[in-house]
């Protein structure tokens, strides 16, 4: 070999490059790409709708607008393994899955995507009268099976995003639900051990006064629930995720106790 020093340097360059690559280079540009093919969509002039009665002579558009702001958060439990495979499940195509943000179980926190854009995050749910979660909310993971407590240091994360979250975007404290407010039926996430009332401390979620108050004359659980903002079309599915977060128990008889009914009776006061 005529240069072998050359040839050492080349190796060394290409072998620097290559571990310069993280594992989600790929996926990186792949986001980039669709970043920017949706700005050009931003970037368009809206088009002028022709009627029978012919369509303006020139287009006006108009100067007093801004980007659409998200006015709920989501919380989830990943119901993975580790933070790294919810980190490859939202980087492959085929999972049509993704949130925001996941969060770690050391506190470290990936912001995956921009909060003005729609994660696949809520799937099929139902809060109040908004059916489509995905286009008005922040989806945010929270790396748990599902069965394990959340770690000290992903509830500080936590608090610290959602506080950044609401100043930002001004989402009032009703509006930080779980996974399973919005969809009873079909999910339980986070799971019975999230500290909804530590949250909601913070103004992050409603939470519940004690009292000794009687309950009104023909108080109605359904109507409450509804209230509140959840979906009753499964009325045992409602109740049970009412119980769960409320109430810390999951896969008990559907039936309230009065004193059940007024932790619902509060919590309804405070979402009216």
């Amino acid at each position: 070999m005529k240069h072998p020093l050359l040839f050492v340097c080349l190796a060394v360059l290409l072998v620097a490059y290559g571990c310069s690559r993280h594992a989600y280079y790929q996926t990186n540009k792949s986001y980039k790409k669709q970043a920017k093919e949706m700005a050009k969509t931003l970037r368009t002039e809206p088009f002028e709708l022709s009627t029978q009665y012919g369509k303006p002579a020139y287009w006006v558009g108009a100067t007093n607008f801004n980007m659409r702001k998200p006015n709920y958060v989501i919380i989830h439990h990943t119901a993975q393994n580790s933070c790294e495979q919810t980190l490859k499940t939202f980087t492959t195509p085929r999972t049509q899955v993704s949130a925001h943000y996941v969060i770690c179980k050391d506190g470290k926190v990936h912001h995956m995507l921009n909060d003005y854009l729609r994660a696949w995050h809520g799937g099929a749910a139902k809060w109040g009268s908004v059916t489509d979660i995905n286009s008005s909310s922040i989806g945010i993971e929270i790396d748990n099976n599902g069965f394990e407590s959340f770690t000290e240091p992903q509830v500080n994360s936590l608090l610290q995003l959602l506080d950044t979250l609401k100043r930002k975007y001004t989402i009032p404290a009703a509006n930080f639900i779980g996974h399973g407010d919005i969809a009873p039926v079909r999910k339980v996430d986070p799971n019975v051990t999230f500290p909804w009332a530590q949250l909601a401390q913070r103004g992050f979620g409603l939470w519940y006064e004690p009292t000794t108050d009687t309950l009104p004359a023909g108080f109605n659980t359904l109507h409450s629930l509804r209230i509140i903002g959840y979906d009753v079309k499964d009325s045992t599915a409602a109740i049970n995720a009412f119980k769960r977060k409320f109430l810390g128990v999951e896969k008990t008889p559907p039936a309230l106790t009065d004193e059940e009914k007024k932790i619902l009776f509060s919590v309804m006061k405070k979402a009216m």
